[in-house]
């Protein structure tokens, strides 16, 4: 019988000696010993996964992209309010020649109301300013909003039914 060589020996401390146990009946369950079962068991790991990692580089690695995740989550919602404020501004902006009494020149209406409307049939008044991203409190961008509902009505595109709006032309 050959001399084994020691230099390819490798020592396994284990935490526990039923940790020892374990793995001495994980091995028995392969039937195998429990030199080979360690073998394949770890070469399996490193033959899976080229890029081996030791676990306090792959739980710095997660803390990273935590934190990036966090940072990323927080920008979008950042920016998500400075949107918005700019479309709550554009809306400001795009009724103001509702809104004025003495308005002079061309009033563009609002196309997003003539779609809706025409896309559905008929909408609710409430249903509409959700729909339009109008807060109700708003007063000012509530009376454009009706505004544009009677105009649209005069041209006989549209037809009040109580709280509602039809779809006419």
């Amino acid at each position: 019988m050959p001399i084994p060589d020691k230099e390819r020996y490798t020592y396994v401390y284990h935490p526990s000696r039923p940790h020892k146990e374990r793995w001495k009946k994980a091995a028995a369950k392969a039937h195998t010993s429990l030199s080979k079962f360690i073998i394949a068991a770890v070469d399996g790991l490193l033959d899976e996964n080229e890029e081996f990692q030791p676990r306090r580089e792959i739980v710095r690695e997660l803390e990273g992209l935590r934190n990036e995740n966090k940072g990323l989550r927080d920008e979008i919602r950042q920016k998500g309010i400075v949107l918005e404020r700019y479309e709550a501004d554009l809306r400001r902006y795009r009724s103001e020649a509702f809104t004025q009494k003495e308005f002079l020149g061309t009033r563009r209406f609002s196309r997003e109301i003539v779609d809706l409307i025409k896309a559905r049939g008929q909408v609710n008044g409430y249903q509409l300013l959700e729909e339009l991203g109008v807060d109700p409190r708003e007063d000012e961008l509530v009376r454009a909003v009706s505004h544009q509902l009677e105009e649209l009505e005069e041209y006989g595109i549209i037809a009040a039914e109580g709280r509602s709006w039809r779809w006419i032309a």
